[in-house]
């Protein structure tokens, strides 16, 4: 699948055909980061995009901030136009997650259809009926290890 950034600056191909899993998260941190009422995020295997190639890896700045359970979360954005990229988890002993979190907005042709919603215990707006949700993060996330989810 295809990834751009706002501006075009950044561009890439996912790692694999399809992604892992989509959620819509309605955490504050989702929240914050997207300037909206959730966060969508497509989940890819890191492999085969990590170690980034020296040309992305120019182009991108990084943000580290912390997360829960004494993880941190490696938060990429275009160095030009400022709009979040991807994210990647790190565990307290520093391992990198095996999964990378694209922005659901960035992935062209991501089937948004019967995402689950995440974190809803601090949703601002509706959920719909019918849906997948979880008051926190749901118990089979890729690349999560242990409890306590990725945000």
């Amino acid at each position: 699948m295809e990834v751009a950034c706002q501006c075009g600056t950044i561009t890439l191909t996912t790692p694999t055909p399809s992604p892992l899993a989509v959620y819509h998260c309605h955490c504050t941190e989702c929240r914050k980061q997207s300037s909206s009422a959730y966060g969508t995020s497509a989940i890819f295997p890191a492999a085969g995009l990590f170690p980034l190639s020296p040309e992305l890896a120019s182009k991108l700045g990084v943000w580290t901030r912390p997360a829960n359970e004494g993880r941190t979360m490696d938060c990429y954005f275009c160095k030009e136009c400022g709009g979040r990229v991807m994210h990647r988890i790190r565990e307290p002993d520093g391992t990198e997650r095996d999964t990378v979190v694209f922005k659901g907005g960035l992935v062209k042709g991501l089937n948004w259809k019967g995402a689950p919603h995440i974190y809803t215990r601090s949703a601002v707006v509706e959920i719909p009926e019918g849906v997948e949700r979880w008051e926190g993060a749901p118990d089979r996330m890729p690349g999560r290890k242990g409890d306590g989810g990725e945000k």
